[in-house]
């Protein structure tokens, strides 16, 4: 990856892509600017093959993204409000279709189009100061940018009613105990935490996880003979695979 951005940064650590949106004055808020730039660097990252996983999250220890601009927001009206809701669904969609897993570091507020953005990573883990919380309601507004979908299936229909509905926020504890995230750890190791993770899925075919990957969200929207059906084809795939060959043969010469 080559692009310089203003609101984002990026490294890239020997295949993983850590994306930091950075904003912290502004509690990493999701200004139209900056969801060019992260419009950008996801489709510059999807197609970049020296990147095996990718880590989102957020500058500063208080914010993962607090939401989308409300001053933005205020001026909008039917038109402008429904093209931006697409264009943050597209930003979206774009981030949970990227071919490697994306797993969101949580650094505190992931809410409204924060917490939507973590929804369409792989899976999250969370700094125990993590809020969440789908808060447009109280805006007078609903939910725009996948989060009636995303949080539905993560969490289950009625959970997720009850947190578009009310706009509570919840704290990382009960995000995990809901399914919302998967790991809660102190926020100076959150980082490393996803670090590791992400190693240890870089030492497997890559091919293969990006098979997995490809299988488990194409499969959400199937019945389950036709998602097992696809299952079988990208299982086929993977043996079309150089790497399949060699580790299969390495394994049994091992054994």
């Amino acid at each position: 990856m080559t692009a310089k951005y203003e609101n984002v940064h990026w490294e890239n650590r020997d295949g993983i892509a850590i994306i930091t949106i950075d904003r912290p004055k502004a509690l990493n808020a999701l200004n139209m600017a900056t969801m060019k730039e992260l419009h950008a660097l996801f489709a510059e990252a999807a197609h970049d093959e020296t990147v095996d996983v990718i880590i989102l999250t957020g500058a500063g220890e208080k914010a993962f993204v607090a939401g989308a601009d409300i001053k933005e927001m205020a001026a909008m009206d039917t038109l402008s409000g429904r093209d931006w809701g697409r264009f943050g669904q597209a930003v979206t969609q774009q981030l949970e279709d990227a071919p490697q897993p994306v797993i969101a570091a949580v650094n505190g507020y992931a809410l409204g189009g924060g917490c939507e953005l973590s929804l369409a990573c792989d899976f999250r883990y969370a700094s125990e100061n993590a809020q969440f919380g789908q808060p447009e309601v109280k805006w007078g507004i609903c939910a725009g940018f996948g989060a009636s979908q995303r949080l539905t299936r993560a969490v289950g229909p009625a959970m997720a009613k009850e947190l578009l509905y009310t706009a509570d926020f919840i704290d990382a504890q009960e995000a995990l105990r809901i399914g919302l995230v998967n790991r809660v750890v102190p926020q100076k190791d959150l980082l490393e935490t996803a670090l590791a993770t992400a190693k240890r899925i870089q030492k497997n075919a890559k091919v293969a996880v990006r098979a997995t990957k490809r299988s488990v969200l194409a499969g959400q929207d199937l019945d389950q003979r036709n998602a097992i059906e696809l299952e079988a084809q990208y299982f086929g795939i993977c043996f079309a695979t150089g790497d399949q060959t060699k580790r299969m043969q390495s394994f049994g010469k091992k054994k």
